[in-house]
């Protein structure tokens, strides 16, 4: 009897603490705007008493269990006013909620509790996050919106320079960091050689740059993820707004398919500068032009449907001998279905292609390449409880790399056609990721990403001696190409070569208090795909190739660790992180490298290893008529490639050097100050330690020719760059909600005419016979006025 007696205890405690979990039930639902139903990603859904709340996913639903009771729940989004309701939570409850923005109410109720106290408990950092609203305010050139060139005003963001594509993240290269537009990946996010981005800011919902800590739902890069969502559309009623710029334009048409069940967006952009150029006798062109649809509908309660789409061209020619035209194309099907009000699922099928194309007609031919990519993603979110959550799933990438073809177009070119080796390529990765609220004070999100890469067969691959495809010149003392001793060809759906890795991830946040916390954070990471150049950006030119027999996958290990503080209610919030990183496997070019169209690429790279490491500190205002954000960054970011063997010198002597991409300083202010209703005046200041260049610092003769010496790599920087940019916007008629709406937005770039240097090259001077350096700047004080509309 003495023993049954624990056990029937145990049993009757058993039961008792199923029967309280039981009494425990789940508030779910979907959150969107008021004026057109769109829904919002990342509300705050917080109950102050039970200290504890949850937030919509990229598609507006929410889903929180809580135990059995009366509660008082708040509703908070930025840029909108709060809702503050009671839930009694006596039964499962499905329950939406419209959020109105501010400007349209008139009296704003404001709430005490501090609903920002749920960001910081979040384990989540080195994230930031901007809003459509955000980017329009900021001063950018010709006074077009750029989101590109709004995300390095951001701490640990940089590029190349004024002119430049992409954007390097924390010392890391452009091709290191996944752009998503609706989950499809953007091979090239400029347009005009860098000079604008191909995002439309009028169909952009949400933006959010990964630069650490960063979800297992998210792999293939190994620096940043740049995930940005566009508009559904509005449901309720028809909508259109645009803008009138110096170089371009821009037209977005919303409304309903169905009233309140389907919608559908189309939104197009073109510069039309070249129109005007034959007027000065200008035969040269360069124009952009990009489209973005998308159609959703709202089957029942359970499925909603989407199908989105973006269409890009850049064309560029030099008279009738020369043409460029690249750009991106993508289709995406989303299926959202909810088998439960915990359990949230999303299927994707998504189309992209990047094609780059030239037109030489002075020698008659035409040059194609490009890459292509199918992918399959099956992702879900398990709401457990309110301390508990998982996100689980996969995704299949199917890869085509046309690395170039040539197509003769007159018969006295002398050209034959020519096609450089198609290649192929298989991902695929599984994750599991968990958000954790372990006491309190400590929360967690850990998980794990298992990415597989297969390198499948081909026309004709080489094989070399020992499967070196570099060899290194003893007597010259420098790496030369190796000669293949034989060829192989593959069946499609053979392997040439496979990889597979496992992707830890980890984040924590311990709070310290109400207003502030302590967070840390480790990802790895595995990046399959490089882009193929010797610039500092990037340039349509570039080609992307898969890893494989002689091209190893990069792999990232990254640690942050960070602190975060709330001051006087979220008036003021303060961040400072700290992080360091290393590459295995990064690829650096022999000297003399020949990157375009070659077949043999593997005879000019040598796998190296990098690594970086920094402080970052952004100072926000996010109340009153001046909000803005001052961000600081201190780093180093570097790369060395040693020699394989003891008697190899490898690339600089095997030293570390400075990448492209390392800017020690990097300070960036941004302000809005809204002096009435009409004006808002907006300005930024940046300044950015010069980029790392490699200058020659001898020249000899040779056969009567004379031939630069060059100093290590990377060894000298261009001279700082620094530019003070200013606008206004001034809307006639602000107390104005239905009809037609207008705004002017007036700008300055660079009002005090910095001459920045974008490059510097050496020459012999025509007039005293002397060397002499030439820099070469594109922009100084560039003037801008635009005309926005909405009805």
């Amino acid at each position: 009897m003495n023993i049954l007696k624990p056990l029937f205890l145990f049993i009757i405690y058993f039961n008792v603490t199923i029967l309280f979990a039981q009494e425990k039930f789940t508030l779910s639902g979907t959150i969107s705007e008021f004026s057109s139903n769109e829904t919002l990603i990342g509300v705050s859904v917080i109950f102050p008493e039970l200290q504890t709340g949850t937030s919509t996913n990229e598609y507006g639903f929410y889903s929180i269990t809580l135990p059995k009771g009366d509660y008082k729940m708040i509703v908070s989004y930025v840029g909108f006013s709060d809702i503050s309701s009671t839930i009694n939570l006596h039964k499962n409850i499905s329950k939406n909620f419209s959020l109105i923005e501010s400007s349209e109410i008139l009296e704003e109720v404001v709430l005490k509790e501090n609903v920002e106290q749920l960001n910081i408990r979040k384990p989540q950092m080195s994230v930031n996050v901007m809003s459509s609203a955000t980017i329009k305010q900021i001063p950018v050139v010709l006074g077009e919106v750029d989101v590109i060139k709004s995300i390095t005003l951001l701490p640990g963001v940089t590029n190349a320079g004024e002119g430049s594509s992409g954007f390097n993240v924390r010392g890391g290269a452009a091709d290191q960091n996944l752009i998503l537009l609706d989950e499809a990946t953007i091979y090239n996010s400029s347009h005009l050689f860098g000079f604008f981005s191909v995002f439309n800011p009028d169909a952009i919902k949400d933006l959010k740059l990964y630069k650490g800590g960063i979800p297992s739902r998210y792999g293939g890069r190994v620096s940043s993820v740049l995930d940005i969502y566009q508009k559904e559309g509005n449901n309720k009623k028809f909508h259109v707004n645009g803008g009138i710029g110096i170089v371009s334009s821009r037209l977005l048409l919303e409304g309903p398919l169905k009233k309140e069940k389907g919608s559908f967006l189309l939104g197009g952009r073109s510069s039309y500068v070249h129109l005007f150029l034959p007027l000065f006798d200008i035969k040269s062109v360069a124009y952009f032009y990009d489209l973005n649809t998308k159609l959703s509908y709202k089957i029942n309660p359970n499925n909603n449907i989407y199908l989105s789409g973006y269409f890009g061209r850049d064309v560029f020619s030099i008279s009738d001998s020369f043409e460029n035209t690249y750009g991106n194309t993508v289709i995406n099907f989303r299926w959202n279905h909810l088998f439960s009000d915990k359990l949230f699922s999303n299927v994707s099928l998504i189309y992209s292609d990047y094609y780059y194309g030239l037109k030489l007609n002075f020698i008659e031919f035409n040059w194609n390449s490009g890459i292509q990519n199918l992918n399959v993603k099956y992702d879900f979110k398990h709401y457990l409880n309110d301390k508990f959550k998982l996100n689980y799933g996969l995704n299949s990438i199917y890869y085509k790399f046309n690395p170039g073809d040539i197509e003769p177009t007159g018969s006295s070119s002398g050209i034959n056609p020519f096609k450089l080796i198609d290649k192929y390529a298989f991902e695929n990765a599984v994750y599991i990721d968990a958000e954790h609220q372990v006491t309190d004070k400590l929360a967690l999100s850990y998980g794990i990403r298992y990415s597989s890469f297969l390198r499948l067969g081909q026309d004709e691959l080489n094989l070399y001696e020992n499967d070196n495809a570099v060899v290194f010149n003893q007597e010259l003392q420098i790496y030369e190409k190796s000669k293949p001793i034989s060829t192989a060809t593959f069946k499609r759906n053979e392997t040439i070569k496979s990889f597979g890795n496992l992707e830890p991830r980890l984040s924590l946040a311990y709070q310290l208090n109400n207003e502030s916390s302590l967070k840390a954070s480790y990802n790895r990471m595995s990046q399959y795909l490089h882009l193929l150049s010797n610039t500092s950006s990037p340039t349509p030119l570039d080609v992307w190739t898969p890893s494989g027999k002689y091209v190893k996958p990069q792999l990232l290990d990254q640690f942050a660790i960070g602190y975060f503080r709330n001051i006087d209610n979220n008036k003021y919030s303060f961040e400072i992180e700290s992080y360091y990183k290393t590459i295995k496997n990064r690829i650096d070019y022999i000297d003399g490298a020949d990157l375009i169209a070659n077949n043999a690429i593997e005879q000019v790279i040598l796998n190296g290893e990098a690594r970086a490491y920094g402080l970052e500190v952004l100072l926000r205002k996010n109340k009153g008529k001046f909000k803005g954000w001052l961000a600081y960054t201190l780093s180093k970011s570097e790369q060395k490639t040693e020699g394989r063997t003891a008697l190899e010198l490898g690339i600089n002597n095997g030293e570390w050097y400075n990448t492209p991409y390392d800017k020690t300083h990097d300070i960036s202010l941004t302000g809005s100050y809204e002096f009435n209703k009409k004006w808002r005046f907006n300005t930024n200041f940046l300044f950015q330690t010069g980029q790392p260049v490699t200058y020659p610092n001898g020249q000899y003769q040779y056969n009567g020719i004379t031939i630069p010496s060059y100093t290590l790599r990377n060894e000298f920087r261009l001279p700082g760059y620094h530019r003070l940019d200013l606008s206004a916007n001034y809307t006639p008629k602000p107390d104005k909600n239905k009809g037609w709406q207008s705004e002017w937005v007036f700008g300055i770039y660079n009002i005090y005419n910095r001459k920045n240097a974008a490059s510097i090259s050496f020459r012999e001077s025509e007039i005293a016979g002397v060397n002499e350096a030439v820099k070469l700047s594109i922009f100084g004080i560039v003037p801008s006025i635009s005309y926005n509309f909405k009805f």
